[in-house]
């Protein structure tokens, strides 16, 4: 990250909002209400550590894809798509933004039975619907696109190639950083400890160093550790921290063209990364359980146990296959539907969510961070129509299921 140092200490005791949580999500509220002209209110964002090193934007796997089972994640994803392509224009034109290019090597979902097979060709008429150029692969297509594959056992599969891929998302965030800060929002190092309500709002957060901020509006973008900063406030999030692994590999005989993000039945996933090697990852072996939000061990041999044995199967063409980096990252897995959760709380009107994506935030945070400062600005989402995502869906129990999560 580039971005100066932040500040420990707050300017001010008071502010309109107060978003905790300075990484992706966050930093796009903030960013969407310091440059709308409607909205004339102070912004503070506090984040524990400015670095994110721990956070899930660092561990990111930085893709970007449409190919979801609900139309709101997919109409999600396009405005992603596009937000990045127009990076520089969107976030001001200063000629100093660098341009955020999508490597679209696309996305392959490879069922190996029928039923599978056919929940693929189900979400891809949705697909279609919403304008995603998602096509259905018999196993013969897929092998005269992509011979490299071993698909003996494949029977379809489900491929989009139009903005589908990888960007770098911690360009985004350090921009989404600078641009809000240019814009008088202010950023600390420091943590919310405390929360105080007077009835069904928010009046005061103590933060680490003991200062006491009133705040008129809270937005938790705090990823992880967004049921945390809930239960301060007395409700609770069905969020928790779930490990994902990854590693980087080159290989002895690199493919001639782009590796698309594969999703194996195993639930392993692989693609290119540089311009000679590629990224797997997935989760844990057997069950997924929930994990401390400081736990980044790895519990379990993944790499040889899981990973090497679906690449050696599927991609026999690499031949000896040499690991060069690897990482443990968290989602913040929304366990109620695998689904964001935008918009205020239904017990606490002015605690509003950003949270909850279950491993897209870094696609999805444009357009939920734009969403969340509709709300706070105008009442209601001016633009993109998020309200499938509220916390009423939660409190009334009408889950809305992602099952297109990896």
């Amino acid at each position: 990250m580039n971005s100066t140092p932040f500040p420990a200490t707050p300017t001010h005791s008071a502010y309109d909002v107060v978003v905790i949580g300075g990484a992706t999500s966050g930093s796009a509220v903030a960013w969407y209400l310091a440059t709308n002209p409607d909205f004339t209110g102070s912004v503070l964002v506090v984040e524990r550590d400015p670095s994110l090193k721990n956070s899930a934007t660092i561990a990111s796997n930085n893709c970007m894809r449409q190919q979801f089972a609900t139309e709101i994640n997919i109409e999600i994803a396009q405005y992603a798509a596009e937000f990045v392509k127009n990076f520089r224009e969107n976030l001001g034109g200063d000629s100093e933004i660098p341009h955020l290019p999508i490597r679209n090597f696309g996305y392959l979902y490879l069922a190996d039975n029928d039923e599978f097979a056919e929940t693929l060709r189900q979400d891809q008429r949705l697909q279609a619907y919403t304008g995603a150029g998602t096509t259905i692969l018999s196993r013969q297509e897929i092998a005269a696109k992509y011979p490299f594959y071993r698909v003996d056992d494949i029977v379809a599969g489900s491929l989009n190639t139009v903005d589908e891929g990888a960007f770098d998302a911690l360009v985004m965030v350090d921009w989404y950083r600078r641009k809000a800060r240019e814009h008088g929002v202010d950023y600390i190092e420091n943590e919310v400890v405390s929360i105080s309500r007077t009835g069904d709002r928010i009046d005061t957060l103590t933060l680490a160093s003991g200062e006491v901020i009133t705040a008129g509006t809270v937005v938790d973008a705090a990823g992880t550790r967004a049921a945390h900063v809930a239960r301060m406030a007395g409700v609770d999030l069905p969020i928790e921290a779930r490990r994902r692994y990854t590693y980087i590999f080159s290989a002895e005989r690199p493919l001639a063209q782009d590796l698309p993000l594969t999703i194996d039945p195993t639930g392993v996933h692989m693609r290119s990364y540089g311009a000679h090697d590629y990224l797997v990852g997935c989760p844990p072996s057997h069950d997924d359980p929930a994990v401390d939000v400081d736990d980044f061990d790895y519990p379990e041999d993944i790499w040889e146990n899981k990973m090497l044995p679906v690449i050696t199967k599927r991609l026999p063409e690499l031949g000896a296959v040499t690991v060069t980096d690897s990482w443990v990252g968290h989602y913040e897995f929304n366990t109620f539907d695998h689904n964001a959760i935008i918009g205020p709380h239904t017990e606490v009107p002015n605690l509003f969510m950003c949270n909850g994506f279950s491993g897209h935030g870094s696609q999805q945070a444009p357009a939920c961070g734009r969403g969340v400062a509709e709300l706070i600005t105008y009442g209601e989402f001016r633009t993109l129509d998020l309200s499938a995502l509220s916390h009423r869906r939660i409190a009334e129990n009408r889950p809305l299921v992602e099952r297109a999560v990896i």
